[in-house]
């Protein structure tokens, strides 16, 4: 008994004097908890929006007041033409447009009713479905209010526009973010375990003796899984035109160019684990909780980040994944081009040049 409580203490003074140890048995569950609690949720609220009134009356600007001051809705842009909407849903900077008539406060005092048109981006249907939902709420009690028990009630008809994605499709805003999790998983994880591979088998003296500089010996481990990378991109490309039917409506050049731009960032993670860990279980264990949970939760691939409080929407501009949703999104779904996309691309590549400069000296330090 006596020797068991001794190998008892031992563990705990080694898994206290252990950091990284104590991190994860303390720090993830609160980390998790919190990200889950905030982060995991299906109702869609602040989303942004744009007013298209060619009215601008007084029954225009209420139903706009009444809107806005929902906590469904933020008004981004009031728009001048038709033509801004299409412009505007490109950009990726509204999920809604609201579409006022002409004479709409002179049809529903004359004839008793009047028409809003709903334009949605429906390349994520289920947030195009919610957001229409609510904004035909909103203007149906509106209605109601304004109708004050008369013979003949006012009626406002909405007429709902699904752009991009008519059918409402699942697969048209799970083929973005399943690009972004299988590139992730392949690029990251493999490579974090390139480098620290070698030290557990004793092998990276050799490397360290022979004429390469480290940043040879970094490229070099990368350049496997990038090719390997490339293949995949095209699997997954061929698979959701032809089996998923997901069409390619912007370049697919650039479409190419921007995954390799990512699987780039994912190689420059998996590297500066791979040079900043010392055992192959800890290099895996980086690679998931660092880039995989952060790509589901914070990517906007599953859960609207203007849903989330302010805090998590500011990680988020860290998180590689939401960027190339965001350009996937753009250029695939909506045929957007690099006009559109430039800040996201750039965003991008400052990212993959910190990582590598991070994993090169890294590297350095580690063999000095």
């Amino acid at each position: 008994m006596k020797q068991f409580v001794s190998l008892i203490k031992k563990e705990f003074h080694h898994i206290l004097r252990d950091r990284r140890t104590m991190f994860i048995l303390l720090g993830m569950p609160i980390a998790q908890i919190i990200l889950f609690g905030f982060a995991l949720t299906n109702e869609v609220k602040n989303a942004r929006i744009a007013v298209y009134d060619q009215s601008k009356d007084i029954a225009t600007a209420a139903l706009i007041t009444e809107i806005n001051s929902s906590r469904y809705f933020d008004i981004e842009n009031n728009l001048n033409s038709y033509k801004e909407i299409e412009e505007t849903f490109k950009k990726g900077s509204i999920k809604l447009a609201i579409v006022f008539p002409q004479n709409f406060h002179d049809d529903l005092q004359h004839f008793n009713k009047a028409q809003v048109q709903l334009v949605t981006d429906a390349s994520d249907p289920n947030t195009a479905n919610a957001l229409s939902n609510y904004a035909t709420a909103i203007i149906k009690d509106y209605e109601n209010r304004i109708t004050n028990d008369r013979k003949l009630p006012y009626t406002i008809k909405t007429e709902t526009r699904m752009l991009y994605n008519p059918q409402l499709k699942g697969s048209y805003s799970m083929v973005p973010g399943v690009m972004a999790m299988v590139l992730m998983l392949v690029c990251t994880m493999m490579t974090a375990i390139t480098i620290v591979k070698e030290k557990e088998l004793g092998t990276m003296e050799i490397l360290l003796v022979s004429p390469l500089k480290p940043i040879k010996i970094i490229v070099a481990k990368a350049v496997p899984y990038l090719l390997l990378s490339i293949v995949n991109i095209s699997t997954i490309l061929l698979l959701s035109v032809f089996v998923l039917e997901v069409p390619i409506n912007g370049s697919l050049l650039l479409l190419i160019f921007e995954s390799v731009l990512f699987t780039l960032v994912c190689l420059a993670f998996g590297l500066l684990i791979s040079a900043s860990t010392g055992s192959q279980q800890i290099a895996m264990f980086i690679s998931l909780t660092g880039m995989f949970l952060p790509t589901i939760m914070l990517s906007g691939f599953m859960f609207p980040i203007e849903n989330m409080p302010l805090p998590l929407q500011i990680i988020s501009n860290i998180v590689p994944a939401k960027w190339y949703y965001s350009i996937v999104n753009a250029v695939m779904i909506k045929g957007a081009g690099i006009e559109i996309v430039w800040k996201q691309t750039l965003v991008l590549a400052g990212i993959t040049l910190l990582l590598l400069a991070l994993s090169i000296r890294k590297f350095k330090i580690r063999l000095a």
